[in-house]
């Protein structure tokens, strides 16, 4: 304004202007002077308000030096490192539990009990079916020896000519059968003992037992319910070998996959301890691909200690890879790496050009081109370029304020 005033006094169309005022009639002249002024007045400061609407102001942010790590980072699920699910092999009616959610086992321990009384009748009976081809097979053995003797006798009388060859021939035909009989008698009598066998292995099944020393983590039955055995075994119990150790099965994306190898070290997190940071080693890296929605992923196991029984199965673990670290890099805002000024759009994202940064110098943005390294959520490490630490980087452009109008009378 004040650069205004003073081209106006050195105009000299504005000069005679006044001279003519204190020539003449004073108040005239001051109004027309009055309007005159006030009419370049409010040109210059509409033009300095339309400038300053129009220049974009930019927010920018400081380059540091301080540690990146570059993680990576997916969710899994918290289970024993071995689970096993007890099933019923025959079928009946519960008649009596003896452990509940929670409870340690041990192996061979009594967990359930499938009322036996059909099962010991079963086995009364194959007893009892065995203990006939047990005599069956006396039988035929008296018979045998029976037929051995007449056939002996036979034979000494056709030696004698006593008796026809027809006789003889009689004798030996009851004497194989005799044999037969008794061979049949004794596979009966096994198929009969296999019978005794199965009996006494159902009635053993009655008696549900844990096949491993663990913790009782899931229960599916109740005293009076009819389990039924079939081409798939009935889930009753599952039980958790131990958890001491715990293991978690996370789902990388197939773009991170290849820079997970086992014994990597891993931190994770879950919802019910958001403020302690749990950690684990890599252990396994399982080549098959789980497809969902054509989003591939594969499952990496994280072997965790569990010591404190705080992790429960079935938990959801946040985890982080730990790829690589630099303590004292110089660190560029993400946020400044993926700004571009208006207008210069397309030109920036069709290039083939390297990473850069844009700064203001001397009023005017210009654009730096940088060498990048390690990247974190917020900051990437610059591995060279002409920026120095403290440098301020052009991150955004700040949002023009809404003009209130009021409202018209």
């Amino acid at each position: 304004m004040k650069q205004f005033l003073t081209q106006f006094m050195k105009d000299k169309k504005y000069k005679a202007i006044i001279t003519k005022i204190i020539k003449r009639k004073r108040n005239l002249y001051i109004a027309i002077v009055g309007f005159i002024l006030f009419g370049n007045l409010s040109t210059l400061a509409a033009m300095h308000l339309f400038t300053a609407k129009d220049k974009p102001h930019y927010i920018t942010e400081s380059i540091s030096r301080g540690g990146i790590e570059k993680v990576i980072t997916a969710t899994g699920t918290l289970n024993a490192v071995t689970t096993v699910k007890v099933g019923a092999q025959v079928t009946g009616t519960i008649s009596r539990i003896f452990v509940d959610y929670n409870s340690p086992v041990k192996k061979g321990q009594l967990l359930a009990q499938i009322d036996p009384s059909t099962y010991e009748a079963q086995l009364e009976q194959a007893r009892a079916n065995h203990l006939s081809t047990r005599a069956n097979i006396s039988k035929c053995n008296a018979a045998l020896l029976d037929s051995k003797r007449t056939r002996g006798r036979y034979k000494e009388l056709w030696s004698q000519d006593l008796i026809a060859r027809q006789e003889l021939d009689t004798a030996e035909t009851n004497y194989e059968s005799c044999l037969a009989q008794l061979d049949a008698a004794r596979a009966q009598a096994a198929q009969a003992m296999g019978q005794v066998k199965a009996a006494e292995a159902n009635l053993r099944y009655t008696r549900i037992v844990s096949p491993i020393d663990g913790t009782i983590i899931s229960k599916s039955i109740d005293v009076g319910q009819t389990v039924v055995s079939s081409f798939v075994t009935p889930n009753l119990f599952s039980i958790a070998e131990n958890l001491d150790q715990m293991q978690i099965e996370a789902n990388v994306d197939e773009s991170d996959i290849s820079l997970i190898a086992p014994g990597q070290n891993v931190d994770f997190t879950v919802d019910s301890y958001q403020d302690t940071i749990f950690h684990g080693k890599v252990s396994q890296v399982r080549i098959e691909p789980i497809t969902v929605q054509n989003v591939v992923t594969y499952i990496v196991v994280i072997k965790v200690d569990n010591k404190e029984k705080k992790l429960r199965p079935g938990m959801t673990a946040n985890v982080k890879f730990k790829i690589d670290r630099s303590d004292n890099a110089l660190r560029i805002p993400n946020a400044a790496l993926r700004f571009i000024p208006a207008g210069q759009d397309m030109a920036w994202k069709n290039s083939d050009s390297k990473p850069g940064v844009w700064i203001l110098e001397g009023g005017k943005l210009q654009r730096i081109e940088v060498k990048t390294g390690l990247s974190d959520n917020q900051y990437t490490e610059m591995k060279s370029g002409e920026l120095y630490d403290g440098q301020s980087v052009i991150v955004d452009v700040a949002k023009k304020k809404k003009v209130l109008e009021l409202p018209s009378r």
